[in-house]
Order: structure tokens, then sequence, then C-alpha cells
């Protein structure tokens, strides 16, 4: 597992083969979300089979996520032990995202990597992917986003509704449009 984000971005321009290969992941994605999201949590084998398959990686035994989930990709997560992803949530991976031991993210989350120009004349030219790196003991609640390029450090929680533009210290509580710190938070440690 990558714990710290490698700092390249993906510029895909949207013309050409690469393109059109990004294409085909999406379709492999939606199809097998359109699979996972029909099972519910008591399916949470099939789930952890479906979620592996879209990964391309088996995932822990203590991996858990209740559908429906959300992906435009899939090849590109990662996620370690213990990891708790609740309903509704959706990662757009092209950037990359790994995602530590321990974590939880709440329902109705955003993990979105890539994005668009923002100038009209460019705006369908490519898109940009920066990776997402979430660390060890962090908590997503509710409804929050996660944009590309940003790290969210060890022990962390993003508070309801935020949305996170650049990198979340350790030990923080971070909220808001966008996500500042609150305060400090007390290590003691989790397991």
């Amino acid at each position: 597992m990558n714990t710290s984000k490698s700092g390249v971005v993906t510029r895909m321009s949207t013309q050409g083969a690469e393109w059109h290969a990004e294409t085909d992941t999406v379709r492999r994605a939606m199809r097998l979300t359109a699979e996972l999201n029909k099972l519910s949590f008591d399916d949470a084998i099939k789930v952890r089979a479906l979620f592996s398959e879209l990964t391309g990686q088996e995932v822990d035994e203590s991996f858990s996520l209740i559908p429906p989930f959300y992906t435009a990709g899939g090849t590109r997560i990662r996620v370690g032990r213990k990891v708790f992803i609740n309903q509704c949530c959706t990662i757009y991976d092209m950037g990359g995202v790994d995602i530590a031991d321990l974590v939880m993210i709440g329902p109705n989350v955003n993990i979105i990597t890539a994005g668009h120009a923002l100038e009209p004349s460019r705006r369908r030219a490519y898109i940009e992917a920066k990776p997402i790196v979430i660390q060890r003991n962090v908590w997503i609640a509710t409804a929050a986003t996660i944009l590309g390029g940003v790290t969210v450090g060890e022990n962390s929680v993003v508070g309801a509704g935020s949305v996170v533009t650049r990198d979340v210290p350790p030990n923080t509580f971070v909220a808001g449009v966008p996500a500042t710190v609150i305060r400090s938070l007390d290590q003691d440690g989790a397991d």
C-alpha cells in the first residue's frame, strides 16, 4: 500500500487510443458495480469477491462495503485491512486511490481523483487526475468529498459535508468547504 502520494499528475486526452482504452475500463466497472449493487449487506462474501474482481486484488476478509457503490474504473483502488465503506459511496480512481488499514468511510462520500480544465476551450480536451492517499485509521464522515492530489493523514477525521482540497495533517479534525483544521486529536492507539 502506498502511503504517500507520488505527486504524479496524469493528463489524458479525450481524443485517441488511450481514452478509448479508458472507456473500456469504465464499461467494465459499470458492469461489475451493477452486479455488486444488486447485493445486500448480508451478502458480504459476494460483495468482497466482486470488489476484489473490480480492483484486481483480493481484499482482506475484514473488508466491508454496503452497496450501492460507484466507480469509474476500480483497477486503481487499493484497500487495507478492516476498511469499512458505507452505502452510496463513489470512488473515481483514475489518479489512484490508496486506502490504508482501519479506515471508515461514511455514506455518500465522494473520492474523486479526476477533473476537467477550468478554461472553457480546453474543458473537453483532456482529463487530469491526481492520486489520493487515505492513511491509517481515518474516518471520513457522511457526504464528504475528497479531491485529487490530497493525502488524509493518519488518525484524522473529515467532518460531514466537507470538501477536502488540501492535505489533512495527521491527528486532526477538519471540516468545512473548503475543509480546514478545526482542532488536533489525541492519539490513543487504534486496532
